[in-house]
């Protein structure tokens, strides 16, 4: 690839990804998908008993590339909104499929899986959530929540009704108000932002989230500088507290010039 013009965006990402099936469970039922040629990542936690889950977490990383591709291909325009249209509009019809798919079928009653998503392009991430799989920017030190959980337990939050602190234990916890493959109309939460150089995305599923407060996880990105190394002490702080899930961590590293210097070789992945 030539040197960009003057003036545009020249950036690269660095991922890494750690997926482990805690210290309770006995089956893995996370799954994760990195792909820095389509700067695509994303991250889904299976729900619905043991069969039920594994189909819906593979479903949303193996049939959801192929419906945004798709949904691109056809569009008409270009641009965050059109982006944003194919993103919001793939997690429905996905969502739709894996419904008609578990209807009278043994075995996949209740099947489902939460959904989180960084699709990032020119100097910009746009992110769709469905469930209580999060994504963070840690930018500047600060460790700042970009998604809210689908769940009974931020409701009961939202209306007062408990305290943060008590979220944290209440008995309804894990129990999802939008997921893939849920009955009647999905509503997948989709936004754009934009990137800069040294930002840090993390996606990860609720094993993680469940376990570690926030001020360990700022503090394990904060002091763990290579993407790999940060993946495998978020999972293990999880583990260190009893690793009751499954847990996956998915960071992503951002280089972003907007005057037109190309990254080095090593930032690329």
């Amino acid at each position: 690839m030539g040197s960009p013009e003057p003036g545009s965006v020249s950036w690269s990402v660095h991922a890494a990804c750690v997926s482990d099936v805690g210290r309770r469970r006995q089956q893995q039922q996370d799954r994760s998908l990195l792909d820095p040629e389509r700067k695509l990542f994303i991250v889904s936690d299976g729900m619905g008993g043991r069969q039920a889950g594994d189909v819906a977490a593979q479903a949303v990383i193996t049939v959801l590339p192929a419906l945004l591709e798709r949904g691109l291909a056809r569009a008409h325009a270009s641009g965050i909104e059109a982006r944003e249209r194919v993103l919001r509009e793939s997690i429905i019809e996905l969502s739709q499929h894996l419904q008609a798919e578990s209807t009278g079928r043994v075995g996949l009653h209740g099947l489902g899986a939460t959904v989180v998503v960084a699709w990032l392009h020119d100097a910009q991430v746009s992110l769709a959530h469905l469930g209580d799989s999060r994504l963070y920017l840690f930018r500047a030190d600060r460790l700042l929540p970009l998604t809210e959980d689908h769940s009974v337990v931020t409701l009961l939050r939202q209306r007062g009704e408990i305290t943060p602190e008590e979220e944290r234990t209440h008995p309804a916890r894990g129990q999802l108000t939008r997921y893939v493959g849920m009955e009647g109309e999905v509503t997948p939460v989709v936004q754009t932002l934009p990137l800069l150089t040294g930002d840090r995305l993390l996606l990860c599923t609720d094993g993680l989230t469940a376990l570690v407060p926030d001020q360990h996880i700022a503090q394990i990105l904060r002091t763990s500088l290579q993407a790999e190394a940060a993946c495998q002490a978020l999972v293990h702080a999880a583990n260190m507290v009893g690793g009751k899930d499954n847990t996956t961590v998915l960071i992503i590293d951002c280089i972003v010039d907007h005057h037109g210097s190309r990254p080095s070789p090593g930032d690329a992945t």
